[in-house]
């Protein structure tokens, strides 16, 4: 099993990539947002107790979102691996997941990062707000705020994986085709080290 995560700030291009590496190296894409919103909505008792916490505007608590993880993994039979976008968010998650994969007998195999400056990831996200119709995509503020908060809460996580020798950023800036070639490299290099 090789495991890779897929990092960067809001806006940095992480579900457009994400689409291609999957089918490039076989593996099952698992966006936590995507997961949170099917909990939701149908409503599962995982789902219940997410909507309790936003209901009362808490951030959900780590150890729902390492089951709810856990849980997609091992619906899988014999996967060639996985993909991660928008996990871990902090280092106790990182922890966490290094803990989770450890218990399935693998390992966090790489941490590929978008590097896209602040100025740039406002004027995406900016442009991404006049079709997604999230409001919070229109609110520049909002999108500095989200930007400050990875900076300070989600980017020490590249640091943690890269004192491993597990991380690697790649340029942000470019085509799809050019970004994507970008990370392919990355990614390649890495799997010959394994």
């Amino acid at each position: 099993m090789f495991n890779i995560i897929l990092f960067g700030p809001p806006g940095s291009g992480k579900g457009t990539q994400a689409t291609s590496i999957e089918e490039k190296y076989d593996l099952h894409h698992i966006s936590t947002g995507d997961l949170f919103r099917h909990e939701l909505k149908n409503n599962t008792d995982i789902g219940k107790k997410i909507q309790k916490y936003l209901d009362s505007g808490q951030l959900v608590p780590d150890e729902i979102t390492i089951l709810m993880l856990k849980n997609k993994i091992l619906s899988y039979s014999n996967p060639n691996g996985f993909l991660l976008d928008g996990f871990p968010r902090n280092i106790a998650q990182a922890e966490a997941l290094l803990e989770l994969f450890k218990s399935l007998k693998s390992d966090v195999h790489l941490l590929v990062s978008l590097d896209v400056p602040e100025e740039e990831i406002v004027a995406r996200i900016l442009n991404r707000g006049k079709t997604s119709g999230r409001t919070d995509d229109n609110d520049e503020s909002v999108i500095r705020g989200r930007y400050k908060v990875y900076e300070e809460v989600t980017d020490p996580v590249f640091d943690y994986f890269h004192s491993m020798n597990k991380a690697s950023k790649v340029n942000g800036i470019g085509t799809i085709d050019e970004i994507f070639g970008r990370v392919v490299e990355v990614i390649d290099k890495h799997v010959g080290k394994e």
